[in-house]
């Protein structure tokens, strides 16, 4: 079944298109000092290199801002196109006054409506941050974060309700003072001149029940393009689970036109995870299709060598290191089906469902694989070298499938 998206404006960030019926956005960010231009593009680059469409950085000092055109030309001259997002809270319109150049290199600024500042002289700060963004001819996205919500908003719609002798929930109103603040944000960006079309919104929350509401009354009120994900999604697991808890339900719904999964990175840990993340949900939906995907058992009691389960994440890690290379050679290839099986019951079924499928022996089979390659066996190989062997015979049929 194919999911219908809602009818949006298509906002252009630099060459990535955004909305409308354009292809669901994975987007990153980095957690490098921008300030250290070396590192920041080092870590950029990588994030790209996994996959990520949009990458924002932190943008929130005077030697950040003065570090994002050198960012951005160590990226051209390694021929990495990536757009880059600048994030500014609370300081954001004195950093591209006295930066000029920073805010022409980023292709977008991401503005919390909460962390502009009170009064006339938040209204002064946002002004200054739209209207740069409007002369720059750059997208902005209005992301409002219930951990940082503009009080005023908050306070003023605790008081109607209050007066109006409603039975909303504080939980209810705070979800009221999400969208509100959000379009109203973005109508203040249209009056200032920045045009529909270079807007996109956000209102972002931790929990996935909330969020699911949130969204889907805000995409009920307005025709701009939504970025999902919740603000702190957590670690580990819990982190994934709770996403794709929240974003799949979304999704489904035809809501949503970038994502994010904001994972907290174990110590030390891989920042690319959280793109790898989210191609996996789009592509498990059906939405997307970003590299190879393989399909492995479980295991069980009749599989007791570990065999097919390193050989399962070793032909994985193989396929998504190929793609940077594969993607410009083969192509349809990010859609192709590779099975890894551990035992007869399922295995040889399976193997002839995908593309190219292994069934491995399991405990007391013959020790055995036969290969599957369009339904057919191809080889049928034994001995130490099974998986370096099947990995050959792998790159051996993307070329003589996809090299067409």
């Amino acid at each position: 079944m194919s999911i219908s998206r809602r009818p949006t404006h298509t906002v252009a960030v630099g060459h990535i298109l955004i909305g409308s019926s354009h292809p669901v956005v994975v987007q990153s960010m980095t957690n490098t000092d921008t300030a250290d231009a070396y590192a920041t593009a080092l870590q950029v680059k990588k994030l790209a290199d996994a996959g990520s469409e949009l990458v924002r950085i932190t943008v929130n000092t005077q030697a950040a801002a003065a570090s994002v055109p050198e960012i951005r030309q160590r990226l051209d001259d390694m021929g990495c196109a990536v757009p880059l997002i600048g994030d500014f809270h609370f300081n954001g319109d004195r950093l591209l006054k006295d930066n000029p150049e920073c805010g022409k290199a980023l292709a977008k600024y991401r503005i919390n409506p909460g962390n502009v500042g009170k009064g006339a002289s938040g209204d002064d700060k946002f002004a200054y941050l739209i209207q740069t963004a409007r002369d720059n001819d750059k997208a902005v996205r209005i992301g409002v974060n219930w951990g940082s919500l503009d009080q005023q908003v908050a306070a003023r719609l605790m008081e109607e309700n209050r007066l109006s002798g409603s039975l909303k929930s504080p939980n209810q109103v705070m979800q009221e003072a999400l969208i509100v603040s959000a379009l109203e944000s973005a109508q203040k960006a249209v009056e200032l001149g920045l045009p529909e079309n270079k807007i996109i919104l956000s209102c972002k929350v931790s929990l996935v029940q909330d969020l699911i509401s949130v969204y889907q009354k805000l995409a009920s009120q307005c025709r701009y393009p939504l970025h999902l994900g919740l603000t702190e999604a957590g670690m580990g697991s819990k982190g994934i689970t709770a996403s794709a808890a929240a974003l799949a339900v979304l999704l489904q719904q035809g809501i949503g036109d970038t994502i994010r999964i904001s994972l907290t990175p174990e110590p030390n840990g891989d920042r690319c995870q959280e793109v790898i993340v989210a191609q996996e949900l789009l592509q498990s939906m059906g939405l997307r299709h970003f590299a190879p995907q393989v399909t492995a058992c479980p295991g069980c009691g009749r599989t007791s060598s570990v065999l097919f389960q390193e050989l399962a994440r070793d032909i994985q890690n193989h396929l998504r290191r190929k793609m940077a290379d594969w993607r410009g050679k083969y192509q349809g290839v990010e859609q192709m089906k590779v099975a890894v099986m551990g035992c007869v019951v399922n295995g040889p079924g399976e193997s002839k469902l995908a593309d190219i499928g292994i069934s491995l022996p399991g405990s007391g089979e013959s020790p055995v694989a036969p290969v599957y390659a369009g339904g057919k066996r191809i080889a049928l190989l034994k001995g130490d070298n099974m998986a370096s062997e099947f990995m050959q015979l792998v790159e051996n049929f993307v070329q003589e499938k996809y090299g067409k």
